[in-house]
């Protein structure tokens, strides 16, 4: 092992990183008397690694669509745009200020304080945070079955243990047995809703009582990247939780819904004394720039932008599944701006097809099936899509 690495790991292990410090040890034991067995679960990147997957190779004849990472094709905003460039002049200064200025819209929208606010590079930076945080001294991560992985892959590394818990047979979360997979030795609850990969949302009234029960015992982490863009918004947010004074952590991103995927800004929100001490560990707000801080203030306010998105998007969807369902596929209903289905090809093959016909997708294995997901672009994008898996599938 390279020392210098060695030397973190050693110091990570034996500094303030502990779920102590961060409040985020269960305050209740839960050991049950049947050992809990994790479901089969096969997750693995069809080409390799996540990166090589979304480096299409378009300098050949064909130009690729990119229907693979889950983009919003209409972003950003032209206001958004304007207050990027206009702030660029500012590069010479750090952005603490507009930062704050944003955490203020935030925490308005939210019904949270500042102080319950961190920043980050997009939310996936903070979701490897809270996981590098969490399991320094080990212990087991409960989440769903199949999940967003980047959690996961931190977690791991850290030494914790994964959990996964099967969806339901109708695609949400097995509340129930998410519960009954907690021990004393759980460390952290991650559920994604809407989910990734699958798309499907888990009944926000059921999560919901989930969240404020569970949270009691044991803390729980939603990734709601996705929320905006499903049927009832933020109206199913878990961020009251937060502000009812629970031990649950929500994320949100600017790449999706609000088209901001290459400037990298996203939040997450939880209680004050936690958000307090991540903070003193390692500044979330650093990594963002401050044409992107101003470009997000713009986005926020844009309102009328983020409707049209949705309804385009939708609108794109629709036809997407209706295409699918017509020509035998099974796709899960989804709530975001990607469907998934299952697909008899092997997946390497499947991808270099189809991007041999100008379209770039994913293609995951888990459940013993192969799968296409396929993100929602402009209309001309989805008929493209649907063409080539006429040709490749059909």
């Amino acid at each position: 092992m390279n020392p210098e690495n060695q030397s973190r790991r050693a110091w990570l292990r034996n500094s303030a990183f502990s779920l102590g410090a961060l409040s985020l040890v269960p305050t209740g034991i839960f050991a049950r008397e049947q050992k809990y067995v994790p479901h089969s679960f096969n997750f693995k990147w069809s080409s390799g690694s996540p990166l090589k997957e979304y480096l299409i190779d378009d300098k050949k004849d064909v130009v690729v669509s990119r229907l693979n990472a889950n983009e919003n094709p209409y972003g950003p905003s032209a206001k958004a745009l304007q207050a990027f460039q206009a702030e660029m002049k500012t590069g010479n200064r750090y952005s603490w200020r507009t930062l704050y200025d944003l955490m203020g819209m935030i925490a308005e929208k939210e019904g949270v304080t500042t102080k319950q606010i961190m920043m980050g590079p997009g939310s996936s930076d903070l979701l490897e945070k809270v996981g590098m945080l969490s399991f320094v001294h080990s212990g087991n991560i409960v989440t769903g079955d199949p999940c967003y992985m980047s959690m996961i892959h931190v977690s791991k590394a850290m030494g914790g243990e994964w959990r996964p818990v099967r969806l339901t047979a109708d695609f949400q979360h097995d509340l129930k047995a998410m519960e009954d997979a907690i021990d004393s030795e759980t460390k952290l609850v991650y559920i994604t809703n809407p989910n990734n990969p699958t798309g499907s949302a888990t009944d926000a009234k059921a999560l919901y009582d989930f969240c404020d029960r569970v949270s009691q015992k044991v803390p729980v982490f939603v990734d709601e990247a996705y929320i905006e863009l499903s049927k009832n918004g933020i109206a199913d947010s878990m961020a009251p939780l937060v502000a009812k004074g629970r031990n649950v952590f929500v994320s949100r991103t600017f790449s999706k819904i609000h088209g901001m995927a290459g400037l990298r800004i996203g939040y997450m929100i939880g209680s004050e004394k936690s958000i307090e001490t991540i903070s003193e560990i390692t500044r979330g707000g650093m990594g963002i720039t401050g044409p992107s801080i101003m470009a997000a203030i713009a986005s926020m306010k844009d309102t009328a932008f983020l409707e049209d998105c949705k309804d385009k998007i939708s609108k794109a969807k629709d036809y997407t599944v209706d295409y699918l369902k017509a020509n035998g596929f099974d796709p899960i209903p989804s709530e975001t701006n990607f469907v998934i289905f299952p697909i008899e090809m092997e997946p390497k093959k499947f991808l270099e097809s189809m991007t041999s016909k100008g379209i770039g997708v994913r293609a995951f294995n888990y459940w013993d099936k192969d799968w296409c997901r396929v993100s929602i672009g402009t209309m001309d994008e989805m008929k493209k899509f649907t063409n080539a898996i006429t040709e490749v599938l059909l």
